[in-house]
C-alpha cells in the first residue's frame, strides 16, 4: 500500500514521537503496521503543526487545508499526508473521524474548561476515540458493536492520561477535570493552578476520574476476541 520511501519516512516520524508506539506497531502485520504507521505520522504532523505555529488558529486552518486535499486525492508534499491518503482510500476512511481529532486540537487551542465529565468526555472522545476507531478500521474490522468499544477503549486512555498528567498539566496552565467535580471537592480552579500541590480533595477527583476510565475499560473489554 506504501511505498518504500514513506514508510522509511513514517517510521522515522514514529521513532521520533513515541519509541512505545514504535515497539507496539512491531506486533502487527506488515501492511497493517504500515497503515497504523502512517496514520501516526499524520495525527503527529497536525498536532506539531499547530503546537509549534506562532498562530494555532492558522496552523489548524493549514491542517484542515491538508485534510481537505488528502480527501480529495490531491496530497500536498508532505510525505504523512502522502501516506495517509493511501490509508484513506484503502480503509475507506470516514472523514469525520480525523476531523473530530482535528476538531479536538481546536479545543485545546481554545483552552476550553468542562463543566461536566460528560463534556469532557465529548473532548476526549475527540482527541482519543477518533484514533482508536481509525485504528480498528485498519486491522479490518468494521463492525459496529466493534468500533463503538473500540471508541470505549480510546476515551478511557484519554481519562487515565488526562488523571496521570493533572500536575503537569497545570503548571503549563491547563485544567480538564470536571468543573463541578472540582466545586463539590472544595477546589477553586484558579488556586489551584496558582500552586499545582497534591492534595486530598485532588487526589479523590482524580481516583474519581479514573473509577470512570475502569468502567469503560470494562465495556471496552466486551469488544476485545478472547
Amino acid at each position: 500500500m506504501l511505498d518504500p520511501g514513506l514508510r522509511r519516512e513514517c517510521e522515522e516520524a514514529i521513532r521520533a514521537g513515541s519509541k512505545s508506539f514504535l515497539a507496539a506497531s512491531m506486533l502487527l502485520p506488515g501492511s497493517t503496521r504500515s497503515a497504523a504507521r502512517a496514520l501516526y505520522a499524520f495525527c503527529r504532523a497536525a498536532d506539531d503543526l499547530i503546537d509549534e505555529s506562532a498562530d494555532p488558529a492558522e496552523g489548524l486552518s493549514q491542517i484542515r487545508a491538508r485534510l481537505d486535499a488528502i480527501y480529495r486525492g490531491t496530497p500536498g508534499s508532505h510525505p504523512a499526508d502522502r501516506a495517509f491518503v493511501a490509508v484513506v482510500e484503502h480503509y475507506a476512511m470516514p472523514r469525520a473521524l480525523p476531523a473530530a481529532l482535528i476538531e479536538g486540537f481546536e479545543w485545546d487551542v481554545e483552552n476550553r474548561s468542562y463543566r461536566s465529565c460528560d463534556e469532557l468526555c465529548g473532548y476526549a472522545a475527540r482527541g482519543a476515540s477518533s484514533v482508536g476507531v481509525m485504528m480498528t478500521l485498519i486491522m479490518g474490522v468494521c463492525d459496529r458493536a466493534v468500533l463503538a468499544r473500540a471508541a470505549d477503549l480510546g476515551l478511557a486512555m484519554q481519562l487515565t492520561n488526562i488523571a496521570r498528567d493533572v500536575g503537569e498539566d497545570a503548571r503549563r496552565g491547563r485544567l480538564y477535570l470536571p468543573l463541578d467535580w472540582l466545586d463539590e471537592a472544595g477546589i477553586v480552579p484558579e488556586e489551584f493552578l496558582a500552586d499545582p500541590k497534591a492534595c486530598p480533595a485532588m487526589r479523590a477527583t482524580v481516583e474519581r476520574l479514573l473509577d470512570a476510565a475502569h468502567i469503560l475499560y470494562a465495556r471496552a473489554m466486551t469488544g476485545i476476541a478472547g
